[in-house]
């Protein structure tokens, strides 16, 4: 029988000591959950991701094109890149991810979905810094086709758009930071954001300030920890068709 809790991997980041952690819930009958710390925070859990999932689908259902074009802020344990894969209109995803680590994590099937990511041809996992290329429309998100324009662009990094994990990354929660992501969306792209706060009606406004089409949903899961419900946002955003 797997152990009650292994350390996968441990490496030092420029964010601090990053970790990947396996564990088994006994209070889940033995379920086995994959869990990502970034020095005392708790950054994911392969137990709650209903709502990477669900912006996902609902990013897919506002495309009515039969070929996509995908980038994913942020590569986690994979589960939005997977969600977005999902749709077969999906043709080609690029998921740009800050911290090497997490990438060869999914390269060396550290994780669940690592094998189902990396043996896609669709999906390439590439090592930058997301908001860094968000800034700049001639460099793009893909370094092999600079400049290049996407359908859609999910974005899963910060907690919130209050409570992010790096001070510089705030430069993109403002009208200039959000005007610079629209300009990589084709005419009437997606651009949709997890949060792990309710959606929260500045940040929705904030939004309307640069794109014409807005949505703000709550997406509920139940926590076992707690016996209760959670509540994440999900905020999806098109630019001018």
């Amino acid at each position: 029988m797997d152990p009650l809790f292994e350390e996968l991997d441990c490496q030092h980041t420029r964010l601090g000591e990053l970790s990947l952690r396996r564990r088994r819930l006994m209070q889940l009958d033995g379920r086995q959950i994959y869990e990502v710390k970034l020095g005392d925070d708790f950054l994911m859990s392969s137990l709650f991701h209903a709502a990477e999932t669900k912006m996902a689908e609902i990013s897919r259902a506002m495309m009515k094109k039969s070929d996509l074009t995908v980038v994913v802020g942020g590569l986690g344990l994979g589960y939005t890149a997977a969600a977005a894969l999902a749709d077969p209109r999906v043709r080609s995803l690029v998921v740009v991810e800050y911290l090497a680590p997490v990438i060869s994590w999914h390269q060396n099937n550290l994780v669940p979905l690592g094998n189902q990511l990396c043996t896609d041809p669709r999906c390439r996992l590439i090592h930058d810094d997301f908001f860094a290329r968000s800034r700049d429309v001639l460099q793009g998100f893909d370094p092999d086709f600079p400049g290049k324009k996407v359908d859609i662009i999910l974005l899963d990094i910060d907690h919130t758009p209050n409570r992010v994990l790096h001070r510089t990354n705030t430069r993109f929660y403002t009208p200039d930071g959000l005007n610079e992501l629209a300009g990589h969306l084709n005419p009437g792209g997606v651009f949709a954001l997890w949060s792990d706060d309710p959606p929260e009606k500045a940040f929705t406004d904030l939004l309307e300030s640069v794109f014409p089409e807005v949505h703000a949903h709550t997406v509920n899961f139940k926590n076992p920890f707690t016996g209760g419900t959670a509540e994440n946002a999900v905020y999806a955003a098109r630019t001018d068709k």
